[in-house]
């Protein structure tokens, strides 16, 4: 094998910590580091998931220090309108109804069945009911005919007659449908449950 002369090139020095031409054995402070990077980026993942999710929803509630604090969502303070001095509409046929309109019926009281009931009554006279689930809340005292436009007006008056109770009220609560009915112990009353 040929010898060549030493030159500065072969005295590397100790303190480089150079193994072979190019690699030097890792750091433990570097592995220490690497994790202590990624435990930081979960955790402001994490923290603003929540926030972003509780600015979504209100079934979420995640407040950060420093960002203020949330106010809770106003509900409808509008007041509910008799029914005594609006002539409702009862009937399908009399109403000028937009393209795909249904109502939707929220059972606000532990009598299961109340839902299936009232679509009885609405469906009779030859209305479309979309939608009858529980609501969140099942300490309803008074049923509520929610309506989001104006013009419906005559058309809430009209279920709560068909009902035989509750009252009615314009509100944006439920965009899902023009028509919300919120079942209440009035109507569990009235419908012998």
């Amino acid at each position: 094998m040929a010898e060549f002369p030493r030159d500065r090139f072969d005295e590397v020095p100790a303190s480089l910590g150079r193994v072979g031409a190019h690699r030097a054995p890792r750091s433990r402070r570097g592995a220490w580091v690497a994790t202590a990077w990624a435990a930081l980026a979960s955790g402001l993942l994490v923290v603003l998931g929540l926030y972003l999710l509780s600015t979504i929803t209100d079934r979420v509630t995640f407040e950060i220090p420093g960002f203020g604090t949330a106010e809770p969502m106003p509900t409808p303070t509008a007041t509910p309108s008799p029914t005594a001095t609006i002539e409702p509409i009862i009937d399908p046929a009399e109403a000028e109804l937009p393209d795909g309109f249904t109502i939707t019926v929220l059972n606000g009281t532990a009598v299961d069945g109340l839902g299936a009931t009232a679509r009885g009554l609405i469906v009779d006279p030859g209305w479309r009911v979309g939608t009858v689930t529980a609501a969140a809340q099942t300490d309803i005292e008074e049923t509520v005919v929610f309506y989001n436009d104006p013009a419906l007006e005559r058309v809430a008056a009209g279920m709560v007659a068909l009902l035989g109770a509750g009252t009615i009220e314009q509100s944006d609560a439920f965009p899902g449908a023009p028509i919300t009915i919120v079942l209440g112990a009035d109507f569990a009353a009235v419908a012998g449950g």
